[in-house]
């Protein structure tokens, strides 16, 4: 049994970082703070950052002599509206790329949008998680695993010997439901887990030889889960790298937009950020209405069993995937709509 403790340890911890946020994505988002503050604000003269506001600055260079020449062909043909509107970008792109060591107007709009769109992650979660569905639901499945890990290995052992084992067990696994108590409440589905623990221990219900071994599960089981768990945080830092990695070559779009071309780089740059945004919030917004669906639905029944498999490979594979077409869709009507306010402003100006 010594071998099981470190395991059960372990497994709490794991509870407590579920249990510190409205959901996983706000204490990730926390972590990336940091470097978003280093690689945008700190600096920046001598940093990444820095490095490629110069590699900007070199692009608007070279960019602003195509944008001259197509402004003299236009004064030249007697187009003067489109020069007018035109002279806008140059100023534009000084005050963005003008480096004082301490960020940029780019990056500190940057790492403003950033924390605006954070700031709106975590409205809509706390509005949507008030009870806290999305930690009880996959507690739900961590609680099973956690008594499967400490009642397994007394499936080998027979008499008094498994006895003391489930006894022993038991006692390890009331520590844990009444952690879940403290941080939910009594709910009826951490009775149920609990009723499970107690029918094995005292063997005071008939329970099928199937109904254990499924209560208990599989090593393989197990690992499965803890890869799809750890695929959905992998996916919520891959979109806060994405987000990050977007925000450095902000410059290089803005150097480049001085190109006489009707889509300009900054939209496009723009709309790829808002669109890593847009997946981040609705990622959380599926995780958490279908961990309502769960924790509201048989997570209220005491003799319902359900299998929790689902919710996990959704969280792990669905979701994200589900996330980026929205993402993707909303992305696409961002860009229209910014060009076709671009086009808009250029005829009237």
């Amino acid at each position: 049994m010594k071998d099981i403790f470190p395991t059960f340890l372990l497994q709490i911890g794991i509870n407590d970082v579920l249990s510190n946020g409205a959901t996983t994505a706000t204490s990730i988002a926390e972590g990336w703070d940091k470097q978003w503050v280093d690689l945008l604000q700190n600096d920046t003269i001598n940093n990444l950052y820095g490095a490629l506001t110069n590699l900007g600055v070199f692009f608007a260079v070279g960019t602003l002599l195509f944008f001259m020449l197509q402004w003299l062909r236009d004064v030249i043909n007697s187009d003067y509206s489109r020069p007018i509107s035109a002279l806008i970008w140059p100023f534009v792109v000084v005050i963005l790329l003008t480096n004082s060591g301490n960020g940029t107007v780019l990056s500190n709009l940057t790492l403003g949008v950033r924390n605006f769109l954070n700031t709106v992650n975590q409205q809509v979660v706390t509005t949507a998680d008030a009870n806290q569905t999305y930690q009880q639901a996959l507690n739900m499945t961590v609680g099973e695993d956690i008594a499967g890990s400490l009642l397994r290995p007394c499936q080998s052992l027979t008499g008094e010997q498994q006895n003391q084992c489930f006894v022993k067990a038991k006692e390890k696994a009331d520590t844990l439901w009444q952690e879940y108590r403290n941080l939910y409440g009594d709910k009826p589905w951490i009775d149920r887990l609990e009723n499970k623990v107690n029918n094995i221990t005292y063997n005071t219900a008939s329970i099928s030889e199937n109904s254990f071994d499924s209560f208990l599960g599989s090593t393989v089981q197990v690992s499965i889960k803890n890869f799809l768990v750890s695929l959905q945080y992998a996916f919520q830092n891959l979109i806060e790298a994405t987000m990050l990695l977007i925000a450095a070559l902000g410059p290089l779009a803005v150097g480049g937009s001085l190109l006489p071309v009707a889509g300009k780089p900054i939209f496009a740059w723009l709309t790829g950020f808002l669109s890593v945004g847009i997946s981040k919030i609705s990622f959380n917004i599926i995780a958490v209405l279908t961990a309502a669906v769960i924790v509201n639905g048989p997570g209220q029944d005491i003799n319902a069993d359900p299998d929790l498999m689902w919710f996990i490979i959704f969280l792990g594979i669905l979701a994200p995937i589900v996330s980026l077409f929205v993402a993707a869709a909303g992305g696409f009507a961002v860009f229209s709509a910014i060009s076709n306010t671009a086009s808009w402003v250029r005829e009237r100006v």
